[in-house]
């Protein structure tokens, strides 16, 4: 979060502060302008209006957290309220913890929200949520009065004190915003409600006092603007008090309390009388017969110092402390503060007379200027004299400088000065103040006679030595410490004390002084800083205002102090009006006709402006004629040089184009031979993979063929070597049968006769078991043969299936290589059909434009001829030219053509004889293409021959 400075009037931006984390709730201004108080809900933080920095800041706890810190008035205390419903007083300058505010009783305690202080500092008004009000004494750091609303109260938003241009800022009426939406105005004092705002309808949201009491300004809840009159309200609020009780006993309460002494307020207006030495000297006797406590009134200032004890102060310590400096001279000189009738002065805006300030007073702060800008416009707006007062810019300055963030009070001092330390300034104007001059010459005749002879011996004036003084008020002398502390001891003593200065500038200085003899050094001294102590300055002065003879002291001759009149400033008219008119007159006639000549002069001025800019165009547009004249002429120049540049660059582009072309056409023959071998190659590695194919697949068949015949022999190797088993064994059997046989023939001849009938069943049973197994032995043996056979078949088959799926292949290869080549064929007749085509009619257009330019040469020729003829004709027999013309035209006319058209044919040959070459190089190439393919094509058919012979073959 940051905050903004902004400049009112020019609407520009000061500067920046940066600091808070959370957003500022409160801002709170010191009386003096300097200092600022921004507040959040985690931290308080003091600035430094003069240079926008941050001085301290105030951490807490969040448990703690704050609700308001703000500056109490008229003081440099601070005043801190937290969330726990501690108030701790602080001090500004170093910060340090002055008390701390006792925690109200259980009975009445409440959480704080909404505080209110009374202009002068002294009460502190606190409410939260409740009906109840807590009024504090800060002097005596004490709970003193508990005030409670009525019933319909139950919390409290807003508290604002209403202030009032009698009570010396102890305010006595109290505005409480309530939740209800209505604001009710009481007095602290008799706690009687006077008088409310708002109603339950028509609610207030927030509202605000302005500063002098007259007008509530109020948001209501519904978003309007309301704006009360206290005036109309109440009858009984801003009563004015008699004449003289103002003046007085304008007392605090407490005083008037304590002393018992109470005054009758009259409602009649104050009729301030005239300035005159008969009234003063009255006042003087008047106060001389009064009694003691009037005589210590009049030395109580509006806001409640002690002027006598004060001026003791001053006269222990030499000077007031810094950090209640201001605050003490806001009291001397008892400043109204009268917000509204200088806001109508500032609203005037800047004088005339000082707009151009900053020429002749070049300083180098913007805001410093700025406020002495406003500050004397607002002076001039007051009286017409300051708008022609010349050193009033000096007089000023140094106050503003002081006063730099408090704009209203620097103008009011300004003018307090004016009013009474400045009497009888402008009574001379616009020479310097003669009689005042007399007066503090006089003074300096008394006590230092010799510096005065030395003066007047070196023709030094008044004027000199001391109204550069006076007019600068001491600031061009004196540094920045030296200068407050002189004017500590000035606002606290009569106005004479500031002539009577001057005198003891003089005498204190007498050493250097005297040794001066020269004019310039006497300006230089009087304009300068010099090694001179400021205290001693001091003492003598108050040494010369007892020591003074009352018959030339300037205390009888000016008026005591009298302070700004509140509400409206007083008119000052102390100066020799006719002689300011009649100045305002003359300046205003010079200044109309300085105007009347500038305003001629500025149209003469621009009729000359007009003159030279007509006569600096005219040399422009005769300057910029020529200039395209000759650009004109460079164009023309640069066109032909680009003409034939672009001439030459056509030559050069046609011959590149022939290059380009030839290259082209060889480029193409390239490509063509390129694309033929390409095709070629690409036929020849086609042929070379199924070659490699073929040879593949005729290597594979061989090695079954092998395979299957090397099977075969071993098959047959079995069945032999099983048949000639099976012949051992017939063999066996047979000797083994015979050797039976003679067995049982001899067995049948021993036992014949016995065994007739057995014999007979035994013969019968081997004649069939030799039956059974000789057919036995047969099916085996077909066994064997049917199954070699039908092995064998299998073979066979198998081997068929084999070929056939080889010829298959092989002839759809064939066929591919057939549809290729008669593919590459048909694209090699078309491309050629194509070329003989282009080449025709290549051949065509050339012997078109070969006859139609033979034409043009022989017209050409025979024309040149016949005027020839004419001409030679003419020479010979001027009067008979038209027969011969004819004749010779008839005649003339044929040579040429006959010879043209000779010259053509030759051409024609040529390129026919490069044609004919061009057709018999593509015939030989297509014949021996045609020849390689039927070769190609009869090695693939005899291979393919091959390898269908060889199974028969095998299987054979």
């Amino acid at each position: 979060m940051f905050l903004t400075c902004m400049e009112t009037v020019t609407k520009e931006l000061v500067s920046w502060m940066r600091g808070h984390e959370s957003s500022v709730f409160s801002i709170s201004v010191h009386a003096s302008g300097r200092y600022a108080i921004t507040t959040s809900s985690d931290t308080a933080q003091l600035w430094d209006l003069d240079t926008f920095q941050r001085k301290r800041k105030l951490n807490i706890l969040q448990s703690v957290g704050i609700q308001k810190v703000f500056f109490l008035p008229l003081s440099n205390t601070i005043l801190s309220c937290f969330k726990d419903n501690s108030i701790f007083a602080w001090e500004c300058d170093t910060l340090s913890c002055k008390y701390q505010l006792p925690a109200p009783p259980e009975s009445s305690s409440i959480l704080y929200k909404v505080f209110a202080v009374t202009r002068d500092g002294r009460i502190l008004a606190a409410g939260g949520k409740s009906n109840h009000l807590h009024l504090w004494c800060l002097e005596a750091k004490q709970l003193f009065r508990i005030i409670q609303m009525p019933t319909k109260v139950r919390a409290i938003r807003h508290l604002e004190f209403l202030p009032d241009s009698f009570d010396a800022g102890s305010n006595q009426v109290l505005g409480v915003l309530s939740q209800d939406g209505i604001m009710r105005f009481v007095n602290i004092q008799t706690c009687k409600l006077l008088f409310e705002i708002g109603s339950l309808d028509e609610g207030i949201s927030s509202s605000v006092i302005s500063p002098h009491g007259r007008y509530i300004a109020s948001i209501m809840e519904n978003g309007s603007l309301n704006i009360y009159s206290v005036q109309a309200l109440t009858q009984e609020i801003n009563k004015p008090p008699p004449p003289l009780v103002k003046v007085i006993e304008d007392l605090p309460k407490s005083k008037l309390n304590s002393g018992g002494l109470k005054m009758k307020v009259t409602s009649g207006r104050v009729q301030r009388p005239a300035k005159s030495r008969e009234n003063k000297i009255q006042a003087r006797i008047l106060k001389q017969d009064l009694t003691g406590n009037f005589e210590n009134k009049e030395n109580e200032v509006s806001d409640g110092l002690n002027k006598k004890r004060l001026q003791i102060l001053l006269k222990g310590y030499g000077e007031y402390p810094t950090k209640y400096r201001m605050f003490i001279w806001r009291s001397l000189l008892q400043l109204p503060e009268n917000h509204t009738a200088f806001s109508s002065l500032v609203d005037k805006g800047v004088h005339v007379a000082f707009l151009n300030l900053q020429k002749k007073y070049p300083i180098k702060s913007r805001k410093l200027l700025r406020v002495l800008q406003r500050t004397l416009s607002a002076l001039a707006h007051w009286s017409a004299i300051f708008s022609d007062t010349p050193y009033l810019p000096l007089l000023a300055f140094p106050f503003v400088k002081l006063f730099q963030n408090n704009q209203l009070i620097c103008f009011e001092v300004v003018a307090t000065l004016i009013i009474n330390w400045c009497q009888h300034w402008f009574e001379y104007f616009p020479n310097p103040p003669i009689n005042i001059l007399s007066m503090i010459e006089n003074v300096l005749a008394f006590h230092d006679k010799e510096l005065l002879q030395h003066f007047i011996d070196h023709d030094i004036t008044s004027q000199l030595y001391a109204w550069p003084l006076l007019e600068t008020v001491f600031s061009e002398v004196l540094t920045r410490e030296e200068w407050l502390k002189l004017f500590d001891n000035i606002f606290s003593n009569h106005p004479s004390f500031l002539l009577m200065t001057v005198v003891a500038y003089n005498t204190c200085s007498r050493a250097p002084l005297l040794n001066c003899s020269l004019r310039d050094d006497f300006e230089y001294f009087f304009h300068h800083r010099n090694n001179l102590d400021i205290s001693v300055v001091i003492r003598e002065v108050y040494h010369l205002m007892d020591t003074t003879p009352t018959d030339i002291h300037p205390n009888g001759k000016l008026d005591a102090f009298v302070a700004l009149t509140k509400g409206q400033y007083p008119v000052f008219n102390q100066y020799p009006k006719f002689i300011v008119d009649y100045q305002t007159q003359e300046r205003e006639r010079i200044r109309n006709d300085e105007l009347d000549f500038l305003r001629e002069r500025q149209m003469v001025e621009d009729m000359q402006a007009e003159v030279d800019q007509q006569r600096v165009e005219d040399e422009a547009w005769y300057q910029k004629q020529e200039l395209l004249r000759k650009a004109e002429e460079t164009r023309r120049e640069m066109l032909l040089q680009e003409e034939e540049k672009m001439v030459q660059q056509r030559q050069r582009l046609a011959s590149v184009k022939r290059e380009l072309r030839a290259k082209e056409m060889h480029l193409q023959d390239a490509t063509r031979r390129r694309f033929l071998k390409l095709q070629q190659d690409q036929h020849e590695m086609e042929l070379r993979r199924l070659n490699d194919e073929i040879e593949r697949k005729v290597h594979m068949r061989d090695q079954e063929i092998a395979t299957t015949a090397k099977d075969l022999e071993m098959r047959h190797l079995e069945l032999e070597s099983q048949k000639n088993l099976l012949r051992n064994q017939e063999a066996v059997a047979k000797e083994m049968r015979e050797d039976a046989d003679t067995y049982r023939r001899k067995v049948d001849l021993e036992e014949h006769m016995f065994h007739k009938l057995i014999e007979a069943g035994q013969t019968q049973n081997q004649k069939t078991q030799k039956l059974i197994e000789e057919n036995l032995a047969e099916a085996e043996q077909a066994c064997l043969n049917a199954d070699w056979r039908i092995q064998a078949l299998h073979k066979q088959r198998c081997d068929d299936l084999q070929r056939n799926a080889c010829y298959q292949e092989v002839a759809k290869l064939l066929r591919e290589n057939r549809r290729k080549e008669t593919e590459v064929l048909n694209a090699m007749v078309g491309e050629g059909a194509k070329k003989w085509e282009e080449a025709k009619e290549k051949d065509f257009h050339l012997k078109s434009e070969k006859k139609a330019s033979a034409l043009s040469d022989a017209s050409r020729k025979w024309f040149l001829e016949k005027e020839l003829d004419d001409a030679l004709e003419h020479a010979e027999h001027p009067y008979n030219t038209v027969p011969r013309c004819q004749s010779g035209q008839a005649a003339s006319g044929y040579v040429p053509r006959t010879s043209q058209l000779k010259d053509s044919s030759e051409v024609d040959s040529s390129t026919h004889i490069s044609l004919n070459q061009r057709r018999v190089q593509w015939d030989t190439m297509e014949q021996d293409l045609m020849e390689r393919v039927r070769n190609l094509r009869q090695r693939l058919t005899a291979q393919a021959r091959n390898r269908c012979r060889t199974p028969h073959l095998l299987a054979t």
